[in-house]
């Protein structure tokens, strides 16, 4: 996004030499802010109405205002009791079973703050927003409310939840003015150097990447998304699935396993144990944690 000329704002980066948590990071930035400072966190989809939380902000005579959603289901997450006029009562983080009964409102990872509040998180070490910062606002009787959004929201912090993400803004379930690059009305994407064979058929909503290759009577679609450099043999049918980075799928193809990588599929390794061993020796001490490439499985027909 470089200077960010192109969207017509100016933006400027700030990158932690070692990871400084949820408060340390937002810290490290302090230098860049002064006023109102907007905080969002990167691991979320969401369509919030940002507008209004500032206007809810200031309407309130906040100096800290916390987004939140409400979830089914809350142990993941960090609750927000709030009192009748929004303000904050209680935080309760990755809460109990006696716990979960409070409230179904989240923590969702947009904060409105008094740029002068960022002095409160000490510098250059770790330090949390949900275990430090906020319960330390509220011990001091500084004025914090939280903010509902009846918007969408979801956590893609978790593969199947970024899956999961694609395949609703394919869907259109997410209010956003960005759409499918050089989608078609019919919510087709196809990139202009992509190869399609004779007689293939690609089935709204749908994404075909840069450098794809279809081959003849390939079916893709619907709600799949394929990205750069993805093949599907000839014959084949694809649905509902996410690849990406050169994955192949031929048309007497088990279902692929989702990854990153030039068309192997591998299993994943188990925790503990090495991937790969030679035959005829052990090689001691190299290890590798469970693949966090797989994604999903896909419906693959032949």
């Amino acid at each position: 996004m470089g200077d960010g000329r192109r969207w017509d704002v100016s933006l400027e980066y700030v990158v932690e030499t070692e990871p400084l948590g949820t408060a340390g990071g937002v810290r490290n930035a302090a230098d860049l802010v002064s006023g109102l400072v907007v905080v969002l966190n990167g691991d979320i989809l969401t369509d919030a109405d940002v507008s209004g939380m500032l206007r809810f902000h200031s309407e309130r005579g906040s100096r800290a205002t916390i987004f939140l959603t409400r979830v089914e289901d809350t142990s993941p997450y960090g609750l927000v009791e709030l009192a009748g006029d929004g303000r904050v009562k209680r935080f309760v983080e990755k809460p109990g079973p006696a716990d979960r009964t409070t409230t179904d409102t989240i923590n969702a990872g947009i904060y409105v703050l008094d740029a002068a509040l960022l002095d409160r998180i000490p510098a250059g070490r770790v330090a949390s927003m949900e275990r430090e910062f906020f319960p330390g606002l509220l011990a001091d009787a500084v004025p914090c409310f939280g903010w509902i959004g009846d918007c969408y929201w979801i956590d893609i912090g978790s593969p199947a939840k970024y899956r999961q993400a694609h395949l609703d803004l394919l869907a259109g379930r997410v209010r956003t003015d960005l759409g499918l690059a050089g989608a078609s009305g019919d919510r087709r994407s196809i990139a202009a150097d992509a190869v399609l064979g004779a007689r293939v058929q690609t089935l709204a909503p749908v994404v075909v990447g840069a450098a794809c290759r279809l081959g003849d009577d390939a079916r893709v679609g619907p709600s799949t998304v394929l990205g750069p450099g993805c093949e599907v043999g000839a014959g084949a049918v694809v649905e509902g699935a996410v690849l990406w980075d050169g994955v192949s799928v031929g048309r007497r193809s088990r279902p692929p396993r989702l990854h990153r990588g030039r068309g192997r599929s591998r299993r994943p390794a188990r925790p503990g144990r090495p991937r790969n061993r030679p035959r005829g020796r052990r090689r001691r001490g190299l290890t590798r944690p469970p693949s966090l490439r797989r994604i999903a499985t896909p419906r693959v027909i032949s």
